[in-house]
Order: C-alpha cells, then sequence, then structure tokens
C-alpha cells in the first residue's frame, strides 16, 4: 500500500484545495461588504500546467528507480531518468536531502511554488509532481545533457562558436524572463553551465531552482542564509553578506559567459578562479587570449567583442555597476557598446581593483549546492 509522505497541513491544503487560491466566493464577497469598497480586479494567475503523478508512474518509469536511471546526483536530490507508459520521457528528481521531514517539505514547496508557473523557451519545464513515498519532481527530460557536459567533453569535437553564442544568448533570454517576465521576480542563485541544459535543437534551457527565490516587488533586495551556491560563481555581496537580488544572477552570467568563450571551468585544477585568469586580458583587450584554444581562429569577432564587453559589466564587483538582465540582452542583440555609456568613476574602479581579491587563490571547497539535472542525457 502506497502511503502519503507529507503530512503537513499545508502540503495537504494545496493539493486538495477545490480552487487555486484556496478561498471560497463567500469568503470574497464577506470581505468586499465589511471594507465598504469593491474589491480591486486582481490578475489571476496563469493556471498550472503541471499536474500530480502516481508513484506506480514514476516507479514503473524509472525501473523502481534503478541505478542505471540514475543521471545526476547533488547535495540535495538525485535526478533519473524515466520513460512514461505513452513513451514520453521524463527527468524525476527526488529530494534526498538529510533533516526533518518538516523542512524537507518546505523546500519542496518552496520548489514547486517557484517553478510552477514558470512557461519560457529557454526555460526548463516541470510536469508535475509526486508526493507518494517521498517528495519528486518531475521535468522534460534533456537528452543532449548540460552545457558543461558538451562544452568540456573530451570525447567529441569541440563545441562550435555559432552553438556557443546561441546559448549565451538562449540563457540571457531566460534569465530576463525570470527577472522581469515572470509574476514574481525570480532570482536562480546558481547560474553555471552545468544547470543549463540542451533540448533537441540545442536550445538551452535554465534548470535546477533548488536554490531560487522570489522577491516582492516592493523589495530591492534579499539578505539569505546559508550561503549556498558554487565556487567561482558567487558575487562579492552575495558571498560576503548573503545579498540577494537580480545582479546575483547578472554576475553568474559573465561567469557563464566567459566560460563558455574559453571552455575554462569557474575553478580549475590548480585552484585558480576563471575570473582571475581571464581579468588581465579583458582590462588590457587581448581578447583572443580568452577564446578556447581547440577553436583556433574559427569564431567570429564581432561577437566576441560584443560577449567580452558584456562579461566585463557582469562581474562588476559593485553590483550597482553591473547591467540589469534587460540591458544584458539589449547589447547581445546588437546594443549600444559605448565605453562611455558604462563608464565608471575613477574612484569605483579603483575600488572595483580593491575587491577583486575574492576571486584569488581560491581554495579546494565548495559551498552546498541543489542537486541538479545537468547530467541527463550525458551518461
Amino acid at each position: 500500500m502506497k502511503q502519503l509522505y507529507l503530512r503537513s497541513r499545508s502540503l495537504k491544503r494545496l493539493f486538495s484545495s477545490p480552487s487555486p487560491s484556496g478561498i471560497s466566493k463567500k469568503g470574497s464577497t464577506e470581505t468586499s461588504i465589511d471594507s465598504g469598497k469593491a474589491e480591486p480586479a486582481v490578475k489571476p494567475a496563469p493556471k498550472p500546467t503541471w499536474r500530480c503523478f502516481s508513484y506506480e508512474e514514476i516507479h514503473k518509469a524509472t525501473n523502481g528507480f534503478h541505478q542505471d536511471n540514475l543521471v545526476g546526483t547533488g547535495g540535495y536530490a538525485e535526478v533519473y531518468r524515466g520513460e512514461l507508459e505513452n513513451g514520453q520521457v521524463i527527468a524525476v528528481k527526488r529530494l534526498t536531502r538529510a533533516g526533518n521531514d518538516e523542512q524537507k517539505e518546505k523546500e519542496f514547496l518552496t520548489e514547486l511554488g517557484t517553478v510552477g508557473h514558470v512557461r519560457h523557451p529557454n526555460i526548463t519545464a516541470l510536469l508535475g509532481c509526486c508526493i507518494d513515498q517521498d517528495l519528486h519532481l518531475i521535468f522534460e527530460f534533456s537528452s543532449r545533457g548540460s552545457v558543461s557536459s558538451n562544452l568540456h567533453s573530451t570525447n567529441s569535437p569541440p563545441m562550435e562558436w555559432k552553438l556557443r553564442y546561441k546559448i549565451a544568448l538562449g540563457t540571457a533570454r531566460g534569465l530576463h524572463y525570470l527577472h522581469k517576465g515572470c509574476q514574481r521576480r525570480i532570482i536562480h542563485r546558481d547560474i553555471k553551465t552545468s544547470n543549463v541544459l540542451l533540448s533537441d535543437s540545442f536550445e538551452p534551457q535554465i534548470s535546477d531552482f533548488g536554490l531560487a527565490k522570489w522577491l516582492p516587488t516592493e523589495w530591492n533586495h534579499r539578505a539569505v542564509a546559508p550561503i549556498e551556491g558554487t565556487f567561482g560563481c558567487l558575487a562579492p555581496e552575495y558571498f560576503t553578506h548573503g545579498i540577494v537580488d537580480e545582479k546575483t544572477d547578472v554576475f553568474a552570467f559573465g561567469v557563464f559567459i566567459l566560460e563558455m568563450i574559453s571552455g575554462r571551468k569557474p575553478v580549475d585544477g590548480s585552484h585558480k578562479s576563471l575570473l582571475s585568469w581571464a581579468r588581465p586580458y579583458l582590462n588590457d583587450g587581448k581578447l583572443e587570449m580568452l577564446v578556447d584554444a581547440r577553436l583556433r581562429e574559427d569564431y567570429d569577432i564581432n561577437q566576441l567583442k560584443r560577449l567580452t564587453f558584456i562579461a566585463s559589466l557582469c562581474v562588476r564587483a559593485n553590483a550597482a555597476w553591473r547591467p540589469s538582465m534587460t540591458e544584458v540582452l539589449d547589447l547581445i542583440e546588437h546594443g549600444d557598446m559605448s565605453s562611455e555609456r558604462w563608464k565608471m568613476p575613477e574612484s569605483e574602479e579603483e575600488e572595483e581593483d580593491d575587491e577583486f581579491w575574492i576571486f584569488d587563490d581560491v581554495d579546494d571547497c565548495h559551498t552546498p549546492t541543489s542537486s541538479s539535472l545537468s547530467s541527463m542525457g550525458s551518461s
């Protein structure tokens, strides 16, 4: 006999409520009468397209969560490849983080609430969830794996420049949607090449919202603890003070671009960060030195100039001087690259130099990260 894993009132309310809001019409009417004023028109949230799967469905799809179907692991979850009876291939993310059931339920509901209404070509699509026996989120399966597995593969030719540029553009569009296009402002907090998957047509799709946070419209930023993410991709204000806003993702996107250009990981085997390696070339304008040597001269110099210019803006130590994703997207799509427009005051530039200490001499350690779908299809 299957047993409902979650017992919290919040979970029961979410999955048993007869209406999306869980509020009866009678309740709404009484509120209007008591206030003496007509209720303001509220734009209804789009109806979720995901559904609840039974445990039998996902158990059968993954062949009993067989190890041969395990395609991704991390600190918080395991990801399994599965195939439904109708032939659809899925990714089943099973939460495994140690801790009490209440905390586990909270994290599950937070991620579900974050990605439940997200719909964009450059965001991995949530198909549903399962709350029987354990906690599961079900996504579309990305057969081509992650950007990281393709970019750093030693068993295949180097990723072509035009594909790298396409991935940078698509990822920027996905991030812009999270920051500006959603009903809530969503901060991903863990943008990196292993958290961006590739569709059959090599369209990039941002995945893994285990660390994502949403910000109310009236908030400028949010302070979070503990600090979680990936070394080499963390913005200074987040790494040192736990401050999170859209510019946290912008910084990580700058590192993402540099990784796409260079083919180097955020932290290499000698514990040197990609930023500390790239910074002298960015400052001196030696852009060709940043290009993945495997590409030789097979790249577009104008696109290189555009991407390196954007990266240099995104990784500024002072968040106030980084562009928004709206501006980033505009720049990628041939916006104004005037140096005067983006020039910082000399005092800010000096402070920028002083703050770059954070990217040097990275120790062999990582902050905890959420489990991703990054290995899907790579095995």
